[in-house]
């Protein structure tokens, strides 16, 4: 099933995906479960929004794909590099992004993202299938020369618009052998395989869940695999993640 949450005359909703159509349902399906009303509009009437605002995080795993770290001159690491991004750095599928005044080099990482669905804590990593809710593409945007200048990286990775997320959330996916591909303007710049990465994806959930509380609605961006660069003024980027479909973006100064 495809949850996607749009706009239609300036009010914002949820709906189910069934071919050209969006079929609205009643109130939040994080709490309310998925309740359809029996009305529905086209895909194109409507305007997709980012399928879900994080009630309070978005948790980031960096290097988990050992390619990745290490065209970037890194080590692999010995455990999950977690950090964080605010909720408001989440835009939508179709958002131009406002690239940062205070840097010059954004860098695009696509990435699978995973959406958690109850409260959780300490989730052994066989039952992490239980506390999902379901997966969406996601676009880790980086400042990099802020993340090489700062001694964190809370200003390069948590600008406003750094983490967009769409084009919906799909709940119904196989994530151990799943590709993952990035186009800067049409070209192929990434394309990797979730069996590439270090820790499987139910690991990283059990992993986040050690440190933080897990809230429905809350965000797990899962790594990327190689092929990052960096991006400009003009240019559009699209994640396409095999089962759920592609996330497109532009970019302004």
């Amino acid at each position: 099933m495809r949850i996607a949450r749009f706009v239609l005359d300036d009010d914002p909703m949820y709906g189910v995906i069934e071919g050209d159509e969006v079929v609205v349902i009643a109130g939040d399906p994080f709490f309310q479960g998925v309740q359809p009303t029996g009305a529905r509009h086209r895909l194109d009437d409507v305007r997709l929004l980012a399928p879900i605002i994080p009630r309070s995080k978005v948790v980031c795993f960096g290097r988990t794909y050992a390619e990745h770290a290490q065209e970037l001159g890194n080590e692999v690491p010995v455990s999950p590099l977690m950090f964080l991004k605010p909720n408001t750095s989440v835009v939508g599928p179709g958002d131009p992004i406002t690239l940062p005044t205070f840097s010059e080099e954004i860098s695009y990482e696509a990435e699978l993202a995973v959406v958690i669905g109850r409260i959780c804590k300490d989730v052994p990593a066989e039952k992490a299938a239980d506390v999902i809710f379901g997966y969406t593409c996601a676009n880790d945007l980086t400042a990099r020369d802020v993340q090489k200048t700062d001694n964190q990286w809370a200003r390069a990775k948590g600008w406003d618009g750094s983490c967009p997320i769409g084009p919906w959330i799909e709940t119904e996916l196989e994530v151990e052998d799943l590709r993952i591909r990035g186009r800067l303007d049409g070209e192929t710049v990434q394309d990797g395989d979730t069996s590439q990465m270090i820790w499987s994806v139910a690991e990283l959930v059990a992993y986040a869940s050690q440190a933080f509380t897990l809230l429905p609605g809350d965000i797990l961006l899962t790594g990327t695999p190689s092929g990052v660069g960096l991006l400009r003024e003009g240019q559009r980027y699209d994640v396409e993640i095999d089962g759920i479909g592609t996330l497109t973006n532009t970019f302004r100064r």
